[in-house]
């Protein structure tokens, strides 16, 4: 079950001003589950957007990336059950397809609809079920429909993950709302599986896209399950403009301040996707201090995230922790001297001078590693820097999972 996540209620989504959603049952891969979404931004309604860097991105990430540019975005797209990567020409041609027929019923053109698909690689889209169910998610679209979309863009997930965030700007009310989805295929390398985050905030593009870097660099690109960048990684981040309040200048208090908050609630995302991870029993925060610079503590943050001996040792309630040495060790920073390393369990003091610490007692790590949220804290003592890694442990369940996953 997803690691300390409170259930989701639709009156805790904040309808965004210029904004609606639609969802249907198209079929795509299962029957009688919700699995269409469609979204509509009223004209002015800025839109940014951070993409996977995995190389065989999908088509829908390529059409998506290239309709961005049009700029003047009405609609939005997602489909669940069918990843539409892998598929080659066939692919393009399906994504550009849908974007043609949803463009129709909208009465916008095909270039400002950005499509976006998450499930089984190399399987053909599905188009004529997605085609017949188009129509019906467009007669369903509504501005308080975020519970509903939250919900029609999971696969492998358990549990939906979204939430609303109000802050004050110049007099005015502005409003944050985003839904997330993601639970296996988790280490981005830009944002996160599908996320799609909105405010009635005015702003323009190119603020609109430092802002969506931000938040994707401090947020969901810093979180992990299993290692593994999917190929159809998108995050967007929407603005309508409805509640004015418009932002200038990167360098003004409004601009730092609408950061702060949508990178919140981006980081509130991201977290729930690493408690939802798949077979997650265990929620992990590996926080790297004092490091050189940032690179060398992510290189140290990441290895031990991604290790599976590291993970299965958590869902094990193992404190084995000479496997956290050893990823330090092979992180990849080279001049390391591990006679300077300190290793923490929570508060509890590891490592250290190489070796144990001369005061640490097993029951005192077991304690720790019995909790079902657990701060792994290394301090490199070469400098200032530090960053901050969210992740999960490594249960039977992911196994099972992702074995009968096509099926």
């Amino acid at each position: 079950m997803p690691v300390n996540i409170s259930p989701l209620l639709a009156e805790q989504l904040l309808p965004i001003d210029g904004i609606a959603l639609g969802i249907t049952e198209a079929g795509i891969k299962k029957m009688n589950r919700k699995d269409l979404l469609v979204i509509t931004l009223d004209a002015g309604t800025t839109v940014a957007g951070v993409f996977t860097q995995n190389r065989f991105c999908a088509a829908p990430v390529l059409v998506a990336k290239n309709n961005l540019t049009q700029q003047s975005i009405r609609a939005l797209v997602v489909n669940t059950g069918n990843a539409n990567a892998g598929t080659g020409e066939m692919g393009l041609q399906h994504t550009q397809t849908t974007c043609a027929a949803l463009a129709a019923l909208l009465g916008c053109d095909a270039q400002q609809v950005l499509p976006f698909s998450t499930g089984v690689i190399m399987e053909p889209l599905p188009i004529d079920v997605i085609l017949k169910g188009l129509p019906a998610a467009v007669v369903n679209l509504k501005a308080d429909n975020w519970f509903d979309a939250a919900h029609t863009i999971l696969t492998t997930d358990i549990v939906p993950k979204a939430v609303s965030k109000q802050i004050q700007l110049d007099g005015q009310t502005i409003t944050i709302t985003g839904i997330a989805k993601g639970s296996g295929m988790i280490r981005p390398n830009m944002a996160t599986m599908l996320g799609y985050v909105a405010t009635d905030a005015a702003i323009s593009q190119s603020l609109l896209q430092e802002m969506a870097q931000y938040a994707a660099d401090h947020s969901f690109n810093r979180i992990t399950v299993d290692g593994d960048t999917s190929t159809n990684d998108s995050f967007m981040l929407l603005a309508t403009g409805r509640a004015g309040a418009e932002i200038t200048s990167k360098e003004s208090a409004a601009f730092i301040q609408l950061q702060e908050a949508v990178t919140e609630v981006s980081t509130t995302l991201a977290k729930m996707i690493v408690r939802d991870g798949e077979g997650a029993t265990k929620f992990i925060t590996v926080q790297v201090d004092a490091g050189k610079n940032h690179d060398e503590c992510a290189k140290v943050a990441y290895a031990i995230a991604h290790s599976p001996l590291v993970k299965t040792a958590f869902f094990a309630s193992d404190p084995n922790l000479g496997r956290i040495l050893a990823a330090i060790g092979y992180a990849g920073v080279n001049d390391l001297v591990v006679d300077g390393i300190q290793l923490y369990l929570d508060k509890v003091l590891v490592a250290e001078h190489g070796g144990r610490a001369q005061n640490y007692q097993e029951e005192d790590g077991q304690r720790v590693m019995n909790q079902s949220e657990i701060t792994v804290r290394v301090v490199l003592n070469r400098g200032i820097a530090t960053t901050t890694v969210w992740t999960c442990d490594f249960s039977y369940d992911y196994v099972k999972i992702n074995s009968d996953y096509r099926s």
